[in-house]
């Protein structure tokens, strides 16, 4: 068996379903497949790294799925689309989802114009195409669908509110190492945010600067409904975002996650830039797994947490025994905060998220994050900031991380402790 077909035959399932999941239709799918196939094997000599032979191969099944939905000329009727399919094509299959049932209550035309631009991710131009409507009509008949839309959605945006969830600056908190051996913890967070993904969880957490102590973004996070990805089942999370000065308009950003008996990983997450929706999932490779990857195969992090030596603390020295992105418990502590004292065990990681990032993460025995702390190594992100961060945060505190320097930047809390 030659290279290319041993690598075909281990990513075939990722590739197929990939293609049956945007295209319905057997007959078609089968079709863009054969397509696939064809100009992998074509292009196989070009690709140098043999490795990223999944992303590549999932990148041309885009493109040719891509070139399907646009050598398709017809107008699509709203009332024969499936009700899976209106979710799945953004989200996966959602079970609940008020933005579907929202979109149902809208006339025709709303339904059929945000169905093109946000659902099939259609460019304005493309849809006065598929319509043979002047783009001048697509562009009126859009914000036309986007305010019926917004005055029909059962949950408008609640910026203010959220604020005064959390204060707008965070109480001073101890540190107080124990001598008492850490506990074992089962931590079914989802990495990052907080939320424990099950049916029914709701979290508001907050980003505090350092040294100033003031809030600077907060988030909403709501568990709405099952969902599934690509064939996997999981859990969508909505997450509404804004900044304490209200110096920004509030933002939405959705997930799609999975808590199995041992991991939580990310399947999905999604958010609009400049009124364009952009959504990725596990098999986009690098446009995924940079910022939501984690673990081998993208397995994610760990939920029954355990010491396991890989990192060691005294004070303010870390050393790490192993080069790829660690995790680990270091030891027991006391969170005084808010008038309140915790128990907690406190998980180091290290380069999780980007090389050069550090974060301290205070758990209670119930599973939840008391206090979660970022440092940036020195010369982290230097391009951009332009300083090291000794130079831009003099003042904050320091860990040295086998010989190198992290500086503190910021905290999060979240309303568990209020």
């Amino acid at each position: 068996m030659s290279e290319f077909e041993m690598l075909v035959s281990e990513h075939r399932g990722a590739v197929e379903r990939y293609v049956r999941y945007n295209i319905p239709s057997k007959a078609d799918s089968d079709d863009v497949l054969q397509e696939v196939w064809l100009a992998a094997y074509r292009q196989f000599d070009r690709l140098k790294n043999k490795s990223s032979f999944k992303d590549w191969v999932i990148g041309i099944a885009r493109h040719k799925v891509k070139d399907y939905f646009r050598s398709r000329q017809e107008t699509i009727d709203i009332d024969d689309l499936p009700e899976s399919e209106l979710v799945q094509s953004r989200y996966g299959l959602v079970e609940y989802s008020p933005v579907h049932e929202t979109i149902d209550r809208l006339s025709d035309n709303d339904k059929q114009i945000l169905i093109l631009y946000y659902f099939e991710n259609m460019p304005q131009n493309e849809i006065a195409d598929r319509l043979g409507i002047p783009l001048g009509t697509v562009k009126s008949r859009l914000n036309t669908a986007r305010r019926n839309f917004k005055n029909a959605y059962p949950y408008p945006p609640k910026g203010a509110d959220i604020m005064f969830k959390l204060p707008k600056i965070i109480p001073e908190y101890k540190i107080i190492p124990s001598d008492k051996e850490p506990f074992t913890v089962r931590w079914e967070e989802l990495m990052g945010w907080f939320i424990v993904p099950k049916v029914g969880e709701k979290l508001t957490f907050a980003i505090y600067d350092q040294p100033s102590r003031k809030g600077d973004y907060f988030y909403e996070m709501e568990v709405i409904g099952k969902a599934e990805i690509h064939g996997i089942e999981g859990i969508e999370i909505i997450s509404k975002e804004g900044n304490f000065d209200k110096t920004q308009p509030c933002t939405e950003r959705r997930f799609v996650a999975q808590l199995t008996d041992t991991h939580c990983r990310y399947l999905a997450e999604s958010h609009v830039v400049n009124g364009v929706r952009k959504l990725y999932t596990f098999l986009d490779g690098e446009d995924f797994l940079p910022n939501w990857g984690y673990g081998e195969d993208n397995c994610g992090n760990e939920i029954n947490l355990s010491p396991k030596g890989i990192i060691v603390k005294n004070g303010s020295d870390i050393t790490v025994n192993v080069d790829k992105a660690p995790l680990d418990i270091v030891g027991r502590y006391t969170i005084e905060i808010n008038g309140k004292s915790y128990d907690t065990v406190c998980v180091i990681d290290v380069g999780t998220y980007n090389d050069g990032i550090l974060s301290e993460q205070f758990i209670d025995k119930n599973g939840r994050t008391i206090l979660w702390r970022r440092f940036n190594r020195n010369d982290w992100a230097l391009d951009r900031y332009g300083k090291l961060w000794t130079e831009t945060l003099p003042d904050n505190e320091r860990l040295m991380v086998n010989g190198e320097v992290y500086v503190h930047w910021y905290d999060c809390v979240s309303e568990y402790i209020f």
